[in-house]
């Protein structure tokens, strides 16, 4: 960063042999062309994105979704969109906060809150984490459960391996890391893009779906299940998340080759959210074609969409493809979540321990309580426990989004870098609309309305 923008920003930066890099053992390990095509940046580039778009179509998504396009058809799908679009801008925001200021959400918030708050907001993060990966563990499991008949307890016992197979990952480095999340992400899609064109819905239902209608503020139903899903838009992890992985490129540390690493890891990002948009629009269509136009319209459970699925559609493999999604979401989604725990855990506290031992410990503290729960109540107990996961995520959302605004709308610690007045109001809108919708979120679960 050059002096005059080092300047501005409030913060004080890394100085030459003095590493403050985010996931420092991966941190501008990747290369960044300085010449060449613009293809050539965008596959340098390309990565964060991707696996950012994993919280945004993970298990604890499934449900509301497949209620939605069950309940009322394609009426949802601009819900959807809107959600994705208000997603697009907190994840370029969070980008850019790490591009530009060499520190992750974490990080920055160490820097800028006393010992006091700090401690409140890694409290709160942990919890959320936890309660991330508490949901993924449970949607492995169920994915485990639906493919090869494995009970719920040894499902989420063997999540547990996934501790494992991240250590073997992030070994042959975090290349090989984002193109294994990729990877999955591809089956995701070709999974549900089979099942969509084995259901044959009407385009133009479709289409329709996709333009905002104002019976979903009119019909309370609707405007329920609509709140459900922009609630579970934004998962805060992914905050922390995008603006460490995204500095794991070597992009050149001042002000062009910073403009340059916006401009990409946002193009990044808007891309990778666009397959998000995707895979959740293509779980409400295929709820809405098979299900909704059968007028089977109770439908709202994974398990119970799972058994419908086939012969309903007349398409053997619908179910095995539809547990297949699940099980490749779940998975990509715990690898996720237990990175975030370690940006979490170093930012905030710099505090490092061993990497296997931050990982199983957050695998554990999610793993426990599935196992417990199960053992105790059963089956429906574990849908509680889910349940209860999307309340603390909820919970400690606004812990995140509000610092994150906070930062990129200071030009003490942004410099030029800072985002432009519009930009910021719509940030502050996105972030006072979300936080709205989770508090109402909050109160139906504890007044039972949920």
């Amino acid at each position: 960063m050059s002096a005059e923008t080092a300047s501005k920003t409030g913060w004080n930066f890394a100085r030459p042999g003095e590493d403050l890099g985010s996931l420092s053992e991966v941190h501008a390990t990747i290369a960044v062309p300085k010449n060449g095509s613009w293809l050539r940046k965008l596959i340098a580039f390309a990565g964060p994105g991707y696996m950012v778009s994993v919280g945004y179509m993970d298990p604890g998504n499934w449900a509301t979704d497949i209620a939605g396009g069950s309940q009322f058809g394609y009426t949802l799908l601009s819900v959807i969109m809107i959600s994705n679009l208000m997603a697009i801008l907190l994840q370029a925001l969070s980008a850019r906060l790490g591009i530009v200021t060499g520190r992750d959400l974490a990080q920055a918030c160490r820097d800028h809150y006393p010992p006091v708050i700090n401690i409140a907001l890694w409290l709160a993060c942990e919890l959320a984490i936890i309660a991330c990966d508490l949901a993924e563990v449970i949607g492995t499991a169920i994915a485990l459960q639906l493919l090869f008949g494995i009970p719920l307890i040894w499902g989420a016992v063997i999540t547990a391996l996934d501790v494992i197979l991240l250590l073997a990952l992030m070994k042959r480095g975090f290349r090989f890391l984002e193109a294994f999340v990729v990877t999955l992400l591809t089956i995701i899609a070709l999974c549900f893009l089979v099942q969509i064109i084995a259901a044959a819905p009407p385009v133009a239902e479709i289409l329709k779906g996709f333009v905002p209608q104002s019976a979903v503020l009119t019909h309370p139903d609707m405007l329920y299940v609509a709140i459900g899903i922009i609630g579970a838009t934004v998962m805060p992890h992914n905050l922390y998340l995008h603006s460490s992985i995204v500095q794991t490129r070597a992009y050149e540390r001042n002000d062009k080759g910073r403009a340059q690493a916006i401009k990409w890891a946002t193009l990044d990002s808007t891309i990778a959210l666009m397959l998000a948009l995707f895979v959740n629009a293509a779980i409400l269509i295929v709820a809405a074609g098979v299900f909704h136009a059968h007028g089977r319209t109770d439908v709202a459970e994974i398990g119970d969409a799972y058994q419908l699925l086939a012969p309903m559609l007349g398409f053997g493999l619908a179910s095995t493809l539809f547990a297949v999604a699940l099980l490749a979401s779940g998975v990509n989604s715990t690898v996720t979540a237990t990175l975030a725990g370690q940006i979490v855990m170093e930012g905030f506290l710099r505090l490092t321990i061993p990497h296997w031992a931050r990982r199983l410990i957050t695998r554990l503290l999610a793993v426990v309580p599935v196992v417990v729960v199960t053992w105790i109540y059963g089956e429906k107990g574990t849908a509680e426990l889910l349940v209860m996961s999307q309340v603390v995520l909820s919970m400690q959302l606004p812990f995140a989004m509000v610092p994150l605004v906070r930062f990129v709308t200071d030009r003490t610690k942004m410099g030029h870098f800072v985002i432009p007045r519009w930009m910021a109001v719509m940030a502050w809108i996105v972030t006072a609309i979300i936080i709205v919708l989770n508090v109402k979120l909050l109160i139906d679960v504890f007044s039972g309305a949920a």
